[in-house]
């Protein structure tokens, strides 16, 4: 009766003991990090992000006016926060070069939208520090995208 405990009780102690310390048998993994975000670009600060949210959201602004309060997306404007990107893969110096030489309308990958950006927010004439501000506050935003 002794041995037959024995080959019950030695299995659940050795899996109580693997559970414990967060590893599985044979897994080889155990104690492995979990892979890490891509690290935030230098430019993307707390005060960059707000200064990018102010001029991106201000009424009549061409960013709000076409891609949407809070970058949603709107009839002249992709979402920036959801859905696949459609001019770049999403990363801060790509959303900066964007910004910067704008995207014309024979480049526009989406013939539903009627509007080329100009660059530098067209008439805002934005200025180096904005962009980044603008592009600081779109990376924000847009972690979610695809």
């Amino acid at each position: 009766m002794r041995r037959s405990l024995n080959l019950v009780v030695a299995p659940v102690v050795a899996a109580i003991a693997i559970a414990a310390c967060g590893g599985s048998a044979g897994s080889g993994s155990a104690g492995a990090p979990a892979p890490s975000a891509p690290p935030r670009p230098a430019a993307v600060t707390p005060a960059n992000i707000a200064l990018g949210d102010s001029l991106f959201n201000t009424n009549n602004a061409p960013c709000q006016r076409c891609h949407g309060q809070k970058g949603v997306g709107a009839t002249n404007g992709p979402s920036l926060v959801a859905g696949p990107w459609l001019h770049s893969t999403g990363s801060f110096d790509e959303i900066v070069s964007t910004i910067t030489t704008g995207v014309p309308r024979t480049s526009i990958k989406d013939a539903t939208r009627r509007f080329q950006m100009n660059p530098r927010g067209g008439p805002m004439n934005l200025t180096d520090a904005q962009v980044q501000a603008i592009a600081a506050y779109v990376w924000s935003i847009s972690r979610d995208k695809k």
